[in-house]
């Protein structure tokens, strides 16, 4: 499976990568109209988002995904008690 938070832009060309927020973007629109369910998890002490998505998805890169379900700017700055709102990833494949 590969889910990807970046886009190739063709002026840079050779397969070269920019961030975008459009992924974040496409998922929290599809969280604000309904069409992508959720279920939560409310984080303990240690826990990052990152290790969750591990757990969650099995491959902790998607921990990005986790952060525009739940409105989160920045991954590691997460404390814990914070709600994380988790989308199916397959739902989530289906948008992007």
């Amino acid at each position: 499976m590969t889910i990807n938070r970046y886009q190739t832009d063709e002026v840079f060309g050779a397969n070269k990568y920019y961030g975008t927020a459009q992924a974040t973007n496409t998922i929290r629109a599809a969280i604000n109209s309904g069409t992508l369910a959720l279920t939560t998890i409310t984080l303990a002490g240690a826990q990052r988002l990152d290790t969750l998505a591990g757990d969650i998805y099995g491959d902790a890169t998607l921990w990005w995904v986790l952060a525009a379900a739940s409105n989160i700017g920045w991954g590691l700055q997460v404390p814990p008690g914070t709600v994380i709102s988790v989308p199916r990833i397959e739902d989530v494949l289906e948008l992007l």
